[in-house]
């Protein structure tokens, strides 16, 4: 749960109640065999008989919820009542505890893409993507292209069409760290090979591209406009457009996944939902004050679990220093579950790099069922 969900109270049904009915017919005489009375014996007992009969042939009312039912009078016992199998309800399953999380990142009511809308960071540093580069040609089957986002122009990495000319499903890749490199393209290649067209894009400050640095924020604006650049491509379905990214661009999956509902499904491999925890150590990558929490709050996809406006997988490994991504991803999960949304999160075998081609695989088929 996964705006703030809270748990709601479980209820069951109260057991029925069982209304016992005793009837005392007053035939404390004994039944003797005198002349005289037999015919005022025979004619009681018809009597009881019939009216035994008309109360048999009757439904007898329950009783209200606390009321008392008849007693037998003292001194005798009253008459065993007929085994009735008892009816009970289900009890409705505890929900999971979610783990805690830092103060200020708890569940925001006003959805992430209007909150995002109206928020303005206030960066301290403009400088250029924390990450050196080293700009490389495209590889065979991949072209460069330029992208708008706002006032920048950007580049990006795009799969070659098929020869036939067929429209394809679509995977907009985010690449891990903050400058993009020939070894991001070869990461996303099951997904060439599972036949989707594959766009990689280069954000502002990376690679020597214009714009600063403002650690998942205005980024955000960068991978909704390149995802309009591929929803372009003539050898593109816009329809079947999916997201995924790895580390860094995992983390920017998620907020994508919540800022648009361009997307038919989303897999973030090894992505932060918590910034504060994220960024402790490295404060160098702040480019805000790190005493600003509105500033990391609306960084973590954590605080909106409840904004994601698709199906969406979040994998992460098992080792390494991978069981960071373990407590937040499954708060965001159980936050977004409670409000009926398909989040989930999948551990992979390996760390950080070598869980990846498992999680993708995985990944490729999630995107499959999502037609």
């Amino acid at each position: 749960m996964w705006a703030q969900v809270r748990p709601q109270d479980a209820s069951s049904e109260g057991l029925p109640r069982t209304t016992m009915v005793d009837i005392d017919h007053g035939l404390d005489m004994p039944l003797i065999t005198r002349p005289r009375l037999r015919p005022i014996i025979a004619l009681t007992a018809l009597t009881a008989l019939t009216a035994l009969t008309a109360l048999a042939c009757q439904e007898v009312p329950r009783a209200a919820p606390g009321a008392r039912g008849p007693t037998a009078p003292a001194g005798t016992e009253p008459a065993p009542a007929a085994p009735i199998a008892a009816e009970t309800a289900e009890p409705a399953p505890e929900p999971a505890p979610l783990p805690p999380v830092s103060p200020g990142l708890e569940l925001q009511d006003e959805p992430y893409a209007e909150a995002r809308a109206k928020f303005k960071t206030k960066l301290i540093s403009t400088d250029p993507a924390p990450q050196s580069y080293q700009n490389v040609p495209p590889p065979p089957g991949a072209r460069e292209i330029s992208y708008l986002s706002g006032g920048l122009k950007l580049k990006a990495w795009v799969s070659e069409p098929p020869a036939d000319g067929r429209r394809l499903p679509a995977v907009l890749f985010l690449h891990g760290g903050f400058a993009f490199a020939l070894d991001d393209w070869e990461m996303a290649a099951p997904y060439r090979d599972a036949g989707f067209v594959v766009l990689m894009p280069m954000l502002r400050g990376e690679n020597g591209l214009p714009g600063g640095f403002s650690m998942f924020f205005h980024e955000v604006d960068d991978v909704l406009a390149a995802a309009d650049a591929l929803a372009k491509l003539p050898h593109v379905q816009p329809d079947r457009l999916h997201v995924a990214g790895h580390s860094v661009g995992g983390t920017l999956t998620l907020l994508a996944a919540m800022g648009s509902d361009r997307f038919r499904a989303a897999a973030s491999f090894s992505g932060s939902p918590n910034q504060i925890d994220w960024s402790s150590g490295q404060t160098r990558l702040i480019p805000f004050s790190p005493y600003d929490i509105r500033e990391f709050q609306i960084r973590s996809p954590v605080a909106y679990a409840t904004s994601f406006r698709c199906p969406v997988r979040l994998y992460h490994g098992l080792s390494g220093g991978e069981r960071f991504f373990g407590p937040a991803s499954q708060r965001l999960a159980l936050l977004a579950q409670r409000s009926g949304l398909d989040v989930k999160v999948v551990p992979v075998a390996g760390d950080h790099f070598t869980s990846v081609p498992e999680a993708m695989r995985q990944s490729i088929e999630f995107f499959r069922e999502q037609r």
